[in-house]
């Protein structure tokens, strides 16, 4: 999750008890929330980026009309691509599941372009392997200096 708008740690814990708000999501962990550098469209205030790990029932596309529903709900206004916003929330892996229909790529597609994913990412799942590396190895070629914990 990454807010960059209004009281940025506010949207993420304010998302996270939306998600899980009808207790068919739970959380497992969460990571700490992290000060970090926009990325992609980089004339914009810096983020707070956090991740959570949680127990569900539901299909990775219902997660993620979830994640989109609570993006609503803190009043995200999609106008343009990586630009400011109340809240971005993102389905990044979900199970062992390879998905690649228009809705959802899982697992995301840049998780291993971005320091702002992975730093947060070790909190919840250090031990997860994305494409035969683990996500510390990823972070080996990164500039992480940008992601800092609040």
């Amino acid at each position: 999750m990454g807010s960059n708008l209004g009281d940025k740690r506010g949207n993420i814990a304010r998302a996270i008890e939306h998600l899980t708000a009808n207790g068919d999501i739970r959380v497992v962990r969460r990571s700490r929330d992290y000060r970090s550098a926009p990325w992609g469209k980089t004339d914009q205030d810096w983020f707070v980026n956090a991740c959570i790990a949680v127990a569900t029932d539901m299909s990775a596309h219902d997660l993620l009309e979830r994640c989109f529903a609570a993006e609503r709900a803190l009043n995200r206004v999609r106008q343009e691509r990586w630009g400011p916003r109340t809240l971005d929330c993102d389905v990044l892996v979900y199970r062992d599941l390879v998905s690649n229909t228009p809705e959802l790529t899982l697992p995301h597609p840049r998780i291993t372009e971005r320091a702002f994913v992975l730093v947060p990412m070790l909190d919840v799942a250090p031990d997860l392997v994305l494409n035969g590396r683990r996500l510390r190895q990823w972070l080996e070629g990164l500039d992480t200096r940008d992601v800092t914990p609040l």
